[in-house]
């Protein structure tokens, strides 16, 4: 039966056909604009047209995604639906072998039914980040609940603006802050292990914690494949997959970033696992410079890595996936001896593999090569999607072999 106290939204028949699929989000239209007033956070009942009732939804007023469904039927978002969501998300890991690892995701937003809101594990704490406001006044529900299921020493929220944009490009006075939300401060530097590497993690500072851990599998095949390599890794951040390469024995691994700071912190990584990182290269710079002039040097390496991120912006250059990403290709592969390994990564949402793959192609055009895709993943098993939310399946992982034009 409908609770009769909640908003009822009519929403479009467009939008009726995608719920009906199962797809979660409500996306601002003619119908919505005509939606009665409402809070931000606020529960609503969703009708179709000649009255049909559609679910109970997530109310975001004045933006994109304006709601977001939480259940086709009638529930409270109470502690009790969220005891049961978390419980539910919990049991479909218990298949998972994540190895000597500490660090892992635990509810994965739509992909576990609580969209808009994700819960990692960093070692014995819980770190919430929610994409949406309206998961702010449920944020004590919340973290009442991961106690009674996972009982952890700490955990800690955080906000996730959709236009990050905004942050990269200086636009916003800082960045997202990580804030405790019950139970112990974590430590300064809190170490967790990823199949059994050690890596600092920042659960307060930065939009990101350090470590992108939707590429675990990723990283150890990686760390096999770079034995024996001379590896270049771009867009190298925290220097995680520089880490993997050198732990699996590669001769020398460069470690390329626009930022110092990261640089540092990832020679802080190579220490961590008693790797020296006098032995190996870090380079501050854009990346399309410093290939540019590690061309003119005339190096040449057997593995080059780039996993960008989506938008970024130096005092050099612009970078997105669609409009960036053949060129990369093609400065990077000046650098690769034949049947040497390219592996390019996207987290990009909105890029699917196939126009993923032409950007690769178009790059190996421009350069006369050839890229022979050996090897096509995505993210790690605990950070699932529903079939009927393709947009879950977001990342995009290619390994290619170098091949000359015959």
């Amino acid at each position: 039966m409908n609770n009769p106290k909640l908003l009822r939204c009519t929403i479009g028949p467009e939008t009726a056909r995608m719920l009906s699929l199962g797809h979660p989000w409500i996306i601002a239209d003619r119908y919505t604009s005509r939606w009665p007033q409402g809070t931000c956070g606020s529960l609503i009942e969703l009708v179709a047209e000649d009255g049909t009732f559609m679910g109970t939804a997530l109310y975001d007023p004045g933006v994109r995604i304006v709601a977001r469904r939480l259940s086709a039927a009638s529930v409270a978002l109470d502690r009790n639906w969220l005891l049961a969501r978390l419980e539910q998300a919990k049991a479909s890991r218990t298949r998972i072998d994540p190895g000597d690892t500490t660090v892992l995701r635990l509810v994965n937003a739509e992909g576990d039914g609580l969209p808009g809101v994700t819960v990692d594990r960093y070692g014995d704490f819980l770190m919430v980040q929610y994409y949406t406001v309206a998961w702010e006044r449920y944020l004590p529900l919340l973290t009442a609940a991961l106690q009674d299921v996972y009982a952890p020493l700490g955990i800690y929220g955080k906000y996730r603006p959709q236009e990050t944009r905004k942050l990269d490009a200086g636009k916003n006075t800082r960045p997202p802050q990580g804030r405790l939300l019950a139970g112990k401060p974590a430590p300064h530097k809190l170490v967790v292990r990823e199949n059994g590497l050690l890596y600092r993690v920042d659960l307060v500072k930065d939009l990101h914690t350090g470590l992108f851990h939707d590429q675990r599998n990723n990283r150890l095949e990686f760390r096999r494949q770079a034995a024996g390599c001379r590896v270049l890794n771009l867009f190298a951040y925290t220097g995680a997959f520089s880490v993997a390469a050198a732990a699996g024995g590669a001769v020398q691994v460069t470690s390329v970033d626009a930022s110092g700071r990261y640089l540092d912190w990832a020679q802080e990584n190579f220490s961590l696992n008693d790797i020296e990182p006098a032995n190996h290269e870090f380079i501050t710079g854009d990346c399309f410079m410093v290939l540019d002039q590690l061309a003119k040097m005339g190096r040449c390496f057997d593995t080059v890595f780039m996993d960008p991120p989506s938008f970024s912006t130096t005092r050099q250059s612009r970078f997105t996936t669609a409009g960036g990403t053949a060129e990369l290709v093609q400065k990077s592969l000046r650098l690769l001896a034949p049947n040497g390994l390219l592996v390019t990564s996207s987290n990009l949402q909105k890029m699917v593999l196939a126009d993923y793959l032409k950007e690769l192609r178009k790059g190996s055009l421009a350069a006369g090569r050839q890229l022979q895709v050996v090897s096509v993943t995505g993210q790690a098993e605990d950070f699932p999607f529903m079939a009927h939310f393709p947009e879950g399946h977001y990342l995009k992982y290619v390994v290619s072999v170098v091949q000359e034009q015959v």
